[in-house]
């Protein structure tokens, strides 16, 4: 992976032992259903769209590694992956410590895996900061969208007990996003101005999103900053019993009993969304920034990766096997 230049964080060391300030975990464990039949004409095979060159030659998973460590140290960037994947990571991730992979025995959504990330991580820094970035997202500015992220650590350093999500503009009355309305504020519609969260909303019809569009609601990325208690808290009041089994099986991570203990675990688990279970039922410790002109889209659906594509002036040769 060509690395791109990037400022120097304050607090920063490898997987050697000394503690880390900013670290990262990267979301690459989904199974990509919803673009599976786009995904099979790029790559002919059943990868998920994470590993797939969609948008250039890069698969989405190296575009956001790369955009990642603008900001955050390579050596401090954590992928939470699921097992049956291997075939399809090992080889991206062949340089990346074992310590910094976290495997999932399935994807059982986003809530485990955010938690089970979690959990490793404070057997790296437990007082830590930690930004948790979806793999599937588009940017034409990456730059510009990772001082955002390194505004959100900023806030959070000032506001630990709070987590801090990325809110992106909205463009449109967009029905296939989830929606963050944040509470009314002086400097509310400011770029870069954080708010308290009034309330999300999933997916909202047509016109409930012109109303939300009008009133200066925000695209939800699902990029998130916080300290590693302030996450494990959340979990502790939202899901508590979730919480229990990976906490009292703490000890064993990062030994060799890790793997069998954590597929016990996930044999309990079941599917669990984290905004919905979590997120949706802690407005009163969120903030969320304002993001404006970067480009984003969330690759999440075909016709999305097809928008795009078309608005960037971009014809892969895959696209038409997909119009035949």
């Amino acid at each position: 992976m060509q690395q791109n230049s990037k400022k120097e964080f304050p607090g920063f060391v490898g997987v050697g032992g000394v503690r880390h300030e900013r670290l990262a975990v990267i979301l690459a464990g989904g199974d990509g259903s919803r673009l599976k039949s786009l995904t099979r004409a790029i790559t002919g095979d059943e990868r998920p769209k994470q590993f797939c060159p969609i948008i250039n030659s890069r698969t989405l998973l190296d575009a956001t590694r790369e955009r990642v460590a603008l900001g955050i140290a390579p050596e401090n960037i954590f992928f939470s992956l699921t097992q049956k994947h291997e075939d399809f990571y090992s080889r991206p991730l062949w340089s990346v410590h074992r310590s910094r992979l976290v495997v999932q025995p399935e994807n059982c959504g986003t809530a485990p895996a955010i938690l089970y990330s979690l959990m490793r991580l404070t057997k790296v820094s437990p007082d830590a900061m930690v930004a948790f970035f979806p793999s599937d997202h588009y940017f034409s500015d990456d730059e510009g969208f990772m001082t955002h992220v390194d505004f959100a650590f900023d806030t959070v350093r000032m506001n630990p007990e709070s987590v801090v999500l990325l809110g992106i503009e909205a463009e449109k009355p967009e029905t296939a996003y989830g929606w963050i309305e944040p509470v009314q504020c002086l400097f509310g519609e400011v770029p870069k101005s954080v708010s308290r969260v009034s309330r999300f909303w999933e997916k909202p019809t047509y016109n409930v999103a012109q109303k939300l569009m009008a009133k200066g609601c925000l695209w939800n990325s699902f990029v998130m900053i916080g300290k590693v208690r302030t996450f494990l808290d959340m979990f502790a009041r939202q899901l508590p019993d979730m919480y229990r089994m990976f906490s009292a099986s703490e000890k064993l991570f990062g030994t060799h009993q890790e793997a069998a203990v954590v597929r016990s675990i996930y044999s309990w688990v079941n599917q669990t969304n984290f905004s919905s279970e979590v997120l949706e039922n802690e407005s009163a410790h969120l903030l969320v920034m304002r993001v404006g002109d970067v480009g984003w889209s969330d690759l999440g659906e075909p016709q999305r990766v097809l928008g795009t594509l078309t608005n960037l002036g971009i014809q892969p040769a895959w696209m038409h096997s997909i119009a035949a």
